[in-house]
């Protein structure tokens, strides 16, 4: 899977680990496109970050994408029940 990211301006390219996140969680490619568009963003570096979204038809919220942002926004991988830290 991958499309061109209207917020980031470049493709969105996920990994073999993230595919398989999607699947065994149940998380369509539609919510993971409203989630890199619309989710509100956590930086943890100038390249690294959190994607992260309530889904209120989902029971295990937060969704969250890790991804690095470099000439492509990679996402790494896909978690439910997610927290947001400090």
């Amino acid at each position: 899977m991958q499309w061109g990211s209207e917020r980031f301006g470049k493709p969105v390219i996920l990994t073999r680990h993230a595919v398989e996140r999607m699947k065994s969680r149940h998380i369509s490619p539609d919510e993971l496109q409203v989630l890199v568009e619309y989710g509100q963003i956590k930086y943890k570096d100038e390249e690294h970050l959190w994607i992260y979204r309530a889904f209120p038809e989902r029971e295990d919220n937060l969704l969250c994408a890790a991804a690095i942002e470099r000439n492509n926004l990679i996402i790494k991988t896909i978690m439910t029940h997610w927290e947001l830290s400090e």
